[in-house]
């Protein structure tokens, strides 16, 4: 890999989300080199990656391209590569296209879709972890809709029309109810000709209620929200099985879909070259000290999703969302400053700014500590938020003005298919 020699410090950054940004951002005035490896070249702001499933948003709205998030890093490169593993014993990082030395490595790989072994599933379910795959879902969806209005038979429509979610965590529930919104206020004028009835939303969970991570006050109020959608929500169900056409329960009781969305769970972006004994390896985490310094390695760090830190208040390590990450990147960067003075580190604590989910027009759930509130205020604050949360002004400007745009007109305009038809043969 091609980079200026210098005799700065080398601090190398494996991925460019919620915790690689944080932490580079609060490099800028840092005298060392920073370089980030990512394979794609943009930050993506996946919290809304369901509105471009949904044709809510165009994907340019929610991805940012790295090298303009960082532009005012005066010592930045950015590589476009694939990590392929780590030479701890050499300070290495072998890629795609080549090594990397580093005096100091950090790790933000983030997570990746978990299919708990299953490979049946893994080959046929759709899951939306990034930008590529939220777009394959909204082709999906318009493709099937078209087939649909030119099938005369029954059973087949039925099973173009049928969308079930696997997992009613934050996206699962937030994706049923932006399909449920299509169903109400626009498929209907689209596809004049078919009978919208016929679409049936159908969430699954394996605990006895949606939301598990939230509150029991918000689960029931996303409940009724989804219920008064006419989302269909079944608790304490196991989907085992979906062979491209059928989907197989724990009951055993079967479904046909020609769309199947898998939102269930995720498992740690770990990275090989790193000692066993230092990854959690039922969470494919790596465990790290309250600096997110690696277990047995003092040179290297991991933050974000892919850390695993134990703590008084968070004993199974931090929960896998945005602010966990960005508050230890930004930790992080602080503490490398520290320990390029020779100074002790300062641990890392978690303040809890509280979850939330939005169920669809004027319906949302936020748990803000004691605070527990739904319907229209927690939706306004949900909007807010993420509109505040976005990276970029132009972002900002662009989601503000689609949502003010869908919610005057009842309309979602990005209902393209930009992947290629191919028909049976």
């Amino acid at each position: 890999m091609n980079l200026p020699k210098t005799d700065q410090k080398r601090v190398v950054i494996i991925g460019g989300g919620f915790a690689g940004i944080s932490l580079a951002k609060k490099l800028k005035n840092l005298d060392v080199q920073v370089v980030m490896i990512d394979k794609h070249n943009y930050h993506t702001f996946q919290p809304l990656l369901y509105q471009v499933s949904t044709s809510g948003l165009e994907p340019d709205s929610i991805a940012y391209p790295i090298r303009k998030v960082l532009k005012r890093l005066k010592n930045f490169h950015f590589r476009w590569a694939t990590v392929e593993h780590i030479e701890p014993e050499n300070n290495r990082v072998i890629t795609n296209i080549g090594e990397l030395s580093y005096d100091y490595l950090i790790v933000a790989t983030g997570t990746k879709t978990n299919f708990f072994g299953n490979a049946t599933i893994a080959e046929h379910a759709m899951p939306m972890k990034n930008v590529p795959q939220a777009l394959n879902i909204r082709s999906l969806m318009l493709q099937n809709f078209e087939k649909a209005d030119d099938c005369d038979d029954l059973e087949e429509r039925k099973a173009l029309l049928n969308f079930c979610i696997v997992g009613a965590g934050p996206t699962g529930v937030e994706l049923a109810g932006a399909f449920a919104e299509l169903k109400r206020h626009v498929f209907p004028r689209d596809y004049r000709h078919l009978n919208i009835d016929e679409m049936e939303i159908h969430l699954f969970e394996g605990a006895d209620r949606i939301l598990p991570p939230m509150s029991e006050q918000a689960s029931k109020k996303a409940t009724k929200f989804l219920e008064e959608l006419g989302v269909k929500i079944l608790l304490n169900t196991l989907v085992q099985d979906f062979n491209g056409g059928i989907l197989t329960m724990n009951s055993g009781e079967q479904m046909r879909t020609k769309n199947f969305i898998w939102t269930a769970g995720v498992t740690g972006a770990a990275i090989e070259g790193i000692d066993s004994s230092s990854v959690m390896e039922r969470l494919n985490r790596f465990k790290v000290n309250r600096f997110n310094q690696v277990e047995n390695y003092k040179n290297i760090f991991a933050i974000g999703d892919v850390a695993y830190m134990e703590t008084e208040h968070y004993p199974k390590g931090h929960p896998q969302v945005a602010q966990p990450a960005i508050q230890q990147g930004e930790l992080l960067a602080k503490n490398l400053k520290l320990l390029l003075e020779e100074k002790p580190m300062e641990p890392f604590t978690y303040n809890d700014k509280g979850t939330m989910a939005t169920v669809g027009r004027n319906k949302a759930v936020v748990d803000l500590h004691r605070l527990k509130f739904g319907g229209f205020f927690a939706w306004f604050i949900w909007m807010f938020v993420h509109l505040m949360a976005l990276v970029g002004f132009r972002n900002r400007v662009i989601v503000f003005f689609n949502w003010a745009y869908n919610y005057i007109n009842y309309d979602k305009a990005a209902r393209l298919i930009v992947r290629p038809f191919r028909p049976k043969t």
